[in-house]
């Protein structure tokens, strides 16, 4: 049975200052639990309504009640099993060919998202503003469907980083190169901003290209695309046309 003060600990955990506090972090359902021996990430416990189906893991087991299950999950229909994993120590790697590089991203749906994107298309790291939404956030975890486990993610200060990288840094501009007769070239940042304000004047000063999506609908009336999506048609098109 879980007491109270652990109750009171793992629900503390949406929140960024206590997952630093405690260094600890929640991933949920079976599904992504099997994932983490075969990654960087540490679990300390885990909490099950069915242990049975966790019993080849090699951290300590607790069988819990569906009762007790909803008081620890953030999930609205909890799934099975939480684990309970510590943070990782950041760790920058040398810059990639391909990376993705995130300004003021603050949707945890929206990293989730391209934390699985990237997973999708082979990228090994994402560098992120300070301000981006914390990886660790239950919602971005989620989201990411397990890839959280096989994506390098950075967060440093972006106007230092942009100025030093070896890449060519390539923004997202209406008035940009149309994605779809664009060269990718051999190392390049895709650089994506913040969802309602776009990157910030001090990033896009940094630029070297801009890119665009061209609209083929009639209507006007679809302002812009969601980030994460933009996200995947330009990756799509970056390694559709680099065959």
């Amino acid at each position: 049975m879980l007491t109270a003060h652990t109750i009171k600990i793992l629900q503390s955990l949406d929140k960024k200052k206590f997952r630093q506090k405690y260094n600890l972090f929640l991933v949920e359902g079976n599904k992504i639990i099997r994932e983490l021996p075969d990654s960087r990430f540490k679990i300390k416990e885990i909490f099950s309504t069915d242990p049975q189906k966790l019993d080849r893991m090699e951290a300590p087991v607790t069988h819990i009640s569906e009762n007790e299950l909803k008081k620890i999950s953030f999930l609205q229909n909890p799934k099975d099993s939480v684990a309970v994993c510590y943070l990782h120590p950041e760790e920058k790697t040398e810059d990639k060919n391909l990376q993705l590089v995130l300004d003021g991203i603050q949707d945890p749906g929206n990293l989730g998202t391209m934390i699985r994107l990237a997973d999708w298309f082979g990228i090994e790291q994402i560098i992120c503003s300070e301000d981006t939404v914390d990886f660790y956030n239950p919602k971005v975890i989620m989201a990411s469907m397990g890839s959280f486990t096989r994506v390098n993610i950075v967060y440093t200060n972006l106007t230092e980083y942009l100025s030093e990288t070896g890449n060519i840094n390539i923004g997202t501009d209406m008035d940009g190169e149309n994605i779809y007769s664009f060269e990718r070239p051999e190392k390049m940042n895709l650089i994506l901003g913040n969802e309602g304000n776009g990157m910030r004047p001090e990033t896009e000063k940094l630029l070297h290209k801009s890119v665009m999506i061209p609209r083929f609908g009639k209507s006007q009336s679809t302002e812009s695309l969601n980030v994460s999506m933009a996200a995947g048609i330009i990756l799509g098109q970056l390694f559709g046309g680099s065959e």
